[in-house]
């Protein structure tokens, strides 16, 4: 727990004070405070309220894409084209950059804005003790000191020590995953996990009503340490981090590249000006300008699918890295569970079912409960109509005593039900119930009900024991001594379920590669259940205790082999995420509580649901209108066939651009003119990005969703390293047959290469787009108008007016059929080069990474 010595005394010093030295430890009393020295204690701790959670502006977020290495290699490249004379070469490619940047700007926007909508506030107002009476306030002008009341439905508002309470419990799931209300009273508790004297900020009152001395606000409380690891700067993603790599390798090829060919064109006396409009074009073509325009679109296309599916996604590379999770860890109430108690099981004194108790139970709740979850439970589980019983008296649930009873009336039958925790109605039992008949309940006979209540514990099994006995005389209200010679008539077990989908979705996910861990604060024994429930190895569960003795190194071991962790704080959950991305582990988080934030913020996506707390949403990278992890598997999908089209790009500029820039290099050198002008450069590189406009569009088949995807530079210079030479090659066949062969003018030389470069660029699309035959996994029609389209204006602009401004003449008929052979025996080779080039190599050591990444 996070406290901030400069200013709060610290919950965890006083909860283990009684509320008149907490008092005293505050310099005040337990009568409430006076006005004024509730404003200056507001003064001195501050609002009740969180740090604001760090929000990136509009100016700082175009500028953080602005710098971007990629980012930075086109708008130089496109600001000298326009100083060098193209204007609208360079102004294309600055417009390019513009919409990429605004548009992943606007839609981030848009989704922050609409999870805002969706966040919940913690409370609107308190109910205090101000200048000796009770009086509602706002809940960020409480302070420490302050005397608190809070009742039934109240969210409370600060951590705080109880004074008194009657028949208080608090449901503290959004804090500790605890699926039952906690039963909360005064006293000194009985050791330092114990926090039964305490009330925390976030957890919502159930039942009765407490009196409590506040002792921690705002980010000194519970609730305010998870929610201060918003304040911190979102790191770097892996989709960020990846691309990032991947600008600086560009970049530095294309520096390289330039300054190499510059030099050398200089040396060898070359016009200057013409070498550096040429090295300018080398750096515009090698640089791939659709890749922002293409990554933004293709995830924009991904999270409007996702929206159609109730999906948030407030940050839009994290539809990336959801296809990249290799591990996802998630809270179990909410998520893995329903979070709505239910009746397991009723339960006879000799272990064998029977409904009785839970019927006696449902009567008790209905006439006389408080109408907590557990309650509510049996009230719904028994098969049994409670409307013809009317309550003649009862006692009501004593805390102390741990047990409560009624008086049933039902014509001429009564009735008393006494409904309490085990260890104490079997204590005032005599008798069993044996079917129709009772017989005597001895030492032997409750040590076996104890023992059954064990068993019942270890299975994740709440249970609550009833006892009757037959009323006679009039009816009046209960007194203790009533609560006497009873028949013990068994025993309602209660679970908080896994969702029906839960086991399912979790197969789902393991079949495409991710391993799913819980990461609960609920006790270990009902995380060890619900595992094994689920389809999860259950037989080991850390526990917080565990953890705490662990260091970083030996934990990013430990959690290898574990996939359940039980009794976990904030803290802890975020050490384990840390401690899986140690493994090179790409980690989600799914969590709707408080102390899920850190975790969610630490982890590479964190995904919240709606209905979840504002701190969990204010977290989270995505947040999910349905509470499913069927949503997860699903975009998950959706992740990994977004990064597949984006790496469609990717490999397709490997293949052709980087080849057809390093013939036009050495051409440069070793020819006495231009290979090609730096217009048709330009417009050879134009052509190439439209005719990729269909990528975001384009099919995925379903070997490329099966593993998750990341960025693999090893891969991609593979990939480059030999299409690229392929493309090379061809290449000089055709400058070859075109000096030799053809004895070609420098015009028909760049024409017949310009068609040549077009033709292959182009079509070899169809061919690198998928890892299969091309044939079996056909394009999509975007994808395959865009790229016939383009190339048609690629062949047809040479032979009309226009190719004259370009420099391009028309060639000779021999020429176009040799350049269509090339092309077509490139086209054959590329095909059965592919399989090689995307080969993997040795298979990295840690799950999660997909053998290769493509279509």
């Amino acid at each position: 727990m996070h406290v901030s010595t400069d200013t709060s005394p610290g919950l965890h010093r006083l909860w283990r004070l009684s509320p008149a030295q907490a008092a005293a430890a505050l310099g005040c009393d337990l009568n409430g405070l006076g006005g004024a020295d509730a404003g200056q204690r507001l003064q001195r701790y501050g609002r009740n309220a969180d740090s604001p959670s760090h929000v990136v502006g509009p100016m700082r977020a175009v500028l953080r894409r602005l710098l971007e290495p990629l980012s930075l290699i086109l708008l130089v490249a496109g600001i000298i084209s326009m100083v060098t004379g193209d204007v609208i070469g360079g102004a294309i490619i600055v417009l390019i950059l513009t919409l990429s940047i605004g548009l992943d700007t606007v839609q981030e926007g848009h989704a922050v804005k609409a999870a805002e909508e969706l966040r919940r506030s913690v409370a609107l107002k308190a109910e205090v003790k101000r200048d000796g009476a009770y009086r509602e306030i706002d809940v960020d002008a409480v302070v420490p000191g302050d005397i608190l009341r809070v009742r039934a439905g109240d969210i409370v508002p600060a951590d705080a020590l109880i004074i008194e309470s009657k028949a208080f419990t608090a449901g503290e799931a959004a804090l500790t995953g605890e699926p039952y209300p906690v039963t909360k009273q005064a006293g000194i508790p009985s050791d330092e996990n114990d926090t039964s004297n305490v009330l925390f900020r976030g957890s919502v009152a159930q039942t009765g009503e407490a009196v409590a001395i506040v002792v921690n606000t705002g980010p000194n409380t519970m609730f305010g340490a998870a929610a201060s690891a918003l304040a911190e700067a979102q790191a770097r993603t892996p989709f960020e981090r990846d691309l990032h790599e991947f600008g600086l390798v560009i970049a530095r090829l294309t520096l390289a590249l330039v300054v190499i060919v510059l030099t050398v064109r200089v040396v060898f006396g070359r016009d200057v000006l013409d070498s550096l409009l040429f090295s300018v074009a080398l750096a515009v073509g090698l640089t791939p300008e659709l890749l922002p325009m293409i990554t933004t679109v293709t995830l924009s296309r991904g999270a409007l699918r996702m929206a159609k599916r109730k999906v948030i996604v407030k940050r839009l590379a994290a539809i990336h890295d959801l296809g990249a999770m290799s591990v996802l860890c998630t809270d179990k109430t909410g998520t893995l569970t329903s979070a709505e108690i239910t009746l397991a099981r009723s339960i006879a004194p000799d272990g064998s079912d029977d409904p009785r108790a839970a019927e006696l139970g449902a009567i008790a709740a209905a006439l006389g409960g408080d109408r907590g979850s557990l309650d509510t439970a049996l009230i719904a589980g028994a098969d049994l109509q409670v409307a013809g019983w009317t309550l003649g008296g009862q006692q009501t649930f004593d805390f102390s005593r741990r047990l409560g009873s009624v008086l049933a009336i039902r014509g001429a039958e009564q009735i008393l039900i006494v409904k309490g925790a085990p260890e104490a109605v079997i204590e005032l039992c005599t008798q069993q119930r044996q079917g129709s008949t009772v017989a005597p309940l001895d030492d032997s006979g409750r040590t076996d009900i104890r023992e059954r209540v064990h068993a019942l514990a270890r299975e994740g099994l709440r249970t609550v024991a009833i006892a009757s006995r037959p009323w006679t005389g009039v009816p009046r209200e209960i007194e203790t001594d009533d609560e006497q010679e009873l028949i013990f008539e068994g025993l309602c077990a209660f679970a908080d379920p896994p969702k029906p989908t839960a086991a399912a979705a979790i197969a789902q996910l393991a079949r495409a590669g991710i391993a799913l861990k819980i990461l609960s604060g609920d006790d270990p024994v009902v995380v060890k259940r619900l595992a094994g429930l689920v389809g999860l190895r259950a037989d080991r569960v850390l526990s917080g205790s565990d953890i705490a003795e662990l260091s970083d190194d030996a934990l990013a071991v430990q959690v290898r082999s574990a996939d359940a962790f039980g009794r976990l704080a904030p803290d802890q959950k975020s050490r384990i995420v840390k401690a899986l991305q140690a493994s090179d582990h790409v980690v989600g988080f799914l969590g709707d509580g408080i102390n899920d934030a850190p975790a969610l913020k630490v982890a590479d996506i964190g995904l919240s649901v709606d209905g979840a707390t504002g701190v969990a949403q204010s977290a989270a990278d995505m947040i999910l209108l349905a509470s499913d992890l069927e949503v997860v598997a699903d975009g998950v999908e959706e992740g990994r066939r977004t990064f597949a089209n984006i790496l469609k790009y990717v490999r397709m500029g490997a293949s052709s651009n980087f080849g057809n820039m390093l013939s036009m290099a050495v051409a440069s050198i070793m020819l006495p003119f231009l290979p090609m002008l730096p217009t048709q450069i330009l417009l050879n590189n134009l052509l190439y990005d439209l005719s990729e406009l269909g990528i975001p569009f384009d099919r995925v088949s379903p070997q490329a969703t099966a593993r998750p995807q990341r960025w693999d530079m090893k891969r991609l210079l593979r990939f480059a390293a030999i299409m690229g030479p392929l493309s090379s090659l061809f290449d000089f066949l055709t400058f070859g047959a075109l000096l030799y062969l053809f004895h070609a003018t420098p015009d028909e030389f760049r024409t017949a290469w310009f068609l040549e470069s077009m033709a292959t660029q182009i079509l070899v699309i169809f061919i690198i787009r998928t890892n299969g035959r091309p044939w079996s996994n056909r394009a999509d029609p975007m994808l395959t108008a865009s790229s016939l389209t383009a190339l048609a204006v690629a062949l047809v602009v040479p032979f009309t007016p226009a190719g004259a401004w370009f420099g391009f003449v028309a060639p000779p008929a021999m020429v176009l059929a040799a350049i269509a052979a090339l092309v077509i025996v490139y086209l054959l080779s590329a095909e059965r080069l592919k399989s090689v080039a995307v080969q993997s190599g040795p298979r990295r050591r840690h799950r999660g990474h997909a053998p290769h990444a493509g279509s």
